[in-house]
């Protein structure tokens, strides 16, 4: 037996078997962020979670799976991806100008839990090299131990200067540099967060070696601006959407999460 043929299953259970794209919701901001509409308590997270069925994957954190494992048993359920970092460099409260990120656990508990995948944060540009060069160790450790235990390795890079230099969160240089470096690390997927014009994203898509799946970011101001992104992120040739905050956030998330179905696999 060969752990390759694990992540192919698990490939094969998180991407549509038609449109060979993916879904992702992401449900796992309170970690990073505290209480948020749509999670504010676990009342709330355990209806909630179990209305978004029809989604290709759904991705908590550690500490709640135990709690959601419901929304995840049975054929017709989302694959259960965890978030695996903390980090702390994108919330408000008590914000630091440079963060820091952590695993809140190894690989062999993703595999006991039942797992398809996790999601690793790669920071890159510390002003101390010696960061970056950790975070570089960091991950690469994590993909070897994917490799082994057949999981799939989501790793959403970022620019560890965002906070104090904004422009670097959408600039495409620097998207292009850190998606192709978490792809040659061993990322089976990228997550990348939309620059905001099409050709760039396009750019970036092409110049990964593997697929790219663009993030939702913040809840729009109106729906129709975030279906008019999903919508160039597919046009741009991604493999799919990492949404959260617009569909969890909605009055109605599984409609919502309709919605983002139908510009995924349509």
């Amino acid at each position: 037996m060969d752990a390759r043929t694990g992540k192919k299953i698990r490939l094969g259970r998180l991407f549509d078997q038609e449109s060979r794209k993916a879904l992702i919701v992401a449900y796992s901001h309170g970690v990073i962020m505290g209480p948020r509409p749509g999670m504010n308590n676990l009342d709330e997270m355990k209806k909630l979670s179990l209305s978004l069925y029809r989604a290709n994957g759904l991705m908590i954190s550690p500490g709640l799976v135990t709690q959601l494992e419901e929304s995840f048993i049975g054929r017709q359920r989302p694959s259960l991806f965890i978030h695996l970092d903390y980090q702390n460099f994108s919330r408000d409260i008590m914000p630091y100008g440079e963060g820091a990120t952590v695993e809140m656990a190894q690989i062999e508990d993703i595999v006991s839990a039942g797992a398809d995948g996790v999601m690793t944060y790669l920071y890159m540009g510390y002003e101390d090299p010696e960061r970056e060069k950790m975070e570089i160790a960091r991950n690469t450790r994590l993909a070897r131990a994917c490799e082994r235990w057949g999981i799939i390795l989501m790793i959403e890079p970022r620019s560890a200067r965002e906070a104090r230099i904004p422009a670097d969160k959408t600039d495409p240089k620097i998207m292009a540099l850190y998606c192709r470096i978490s792809a040659e690390i061993g990322a089976d997927l990228v997550k990348c967060i939309h620059p905001g014009n099409e050709s760039a994203l396009r750019s970036v898509i092409e110049g990964c070696t593997a697929p790219v799946l663009v993030a939702g970011g913040s809840r729009a101001e109106k729906e129709e601006q975030a279906y008019a992104r999903a919508e160039m992120a597919m046009r741009a040739g991604a493999s799919g959407l990492v949404y959260g905050r617009n569909i969890y956030e909605a009055s109605d998330p599984a409609a919502e999460l309709e919605r983002y179905l139908q510009i995924v696999h349509s």
